[in-house]
C-alpha cells in the first residue's frame, strides 16, 4: 500500500491551494480516505472523510465551507481544495485510508501559509 501527497507549498494568506494523494496497492474504490493534518507542535489534527463512493462527506467544524474534499476512484486518487488559508493552516497535510480495518498513512505534504 502506497499513498503519496503532493501539491503542498508556500501561499498567501486567503490563497488555495489543491492537494493530491496518489493511492496505490490496493483496491482504492473499497476504502474510506481522511486528510489528516499536524501543525508545528501539535498533535494530529482530522480534517475531512470521504467514503468508497464520495456519497459521505464530513468535515470538522472549522473547515467547513473552506476545505473540500473529493476522489476519483479511476484515477485511484484523493483530493483536498483548500481556500481562504490562514495562517493557522500551516502544517504538514496527511492523506488516510481506511481499507478492511486497516489504517495507512502517506508521508504528507507540508503546506506553508505566510506573507
Amino acid at each position: 500500500v502506497q499513498l503519496v501527497e503532493s501539491g503542498g507549498g508556500l501561499v498567501q494568506p486567503g490563497g488555495s491551494l489543491r492537494l493530491s494523494c496518489a493511492a496505490s496497492g490496493f483496491t482504492f474504490s473499497r476504502s474510506v480516505m481522511n486528510w489528516v493534518r499536524q501543525a508545528p507542535g501539535k498533535g494530529l489534527e482530522w480534517i475531512s472523510s470521504i467514503n468508497s463512493d464520495g456519497s459521505i462527506i464530513n468535515y470538522a467544524h472549522e473547515m467547513k465551507g473552506r476545505f473540500t474534499i473529493s476522489r476519483d476512484n479511476a484515477k485511484n486518487t484523493l483530493y483536498l481544495q483548500m481556500n481562504n488559508l490562514n495562517p493557522e493552516d500551516t502544517a504538514v497535510y496527511y492523506c488516510n485510508a481506511v481499507y478492511y480495518g486497516r489504517e495507512y498513512w502517506g508521508k504528507g505534504t507540508l503546506v506553508t501559509v505566510s506573507s
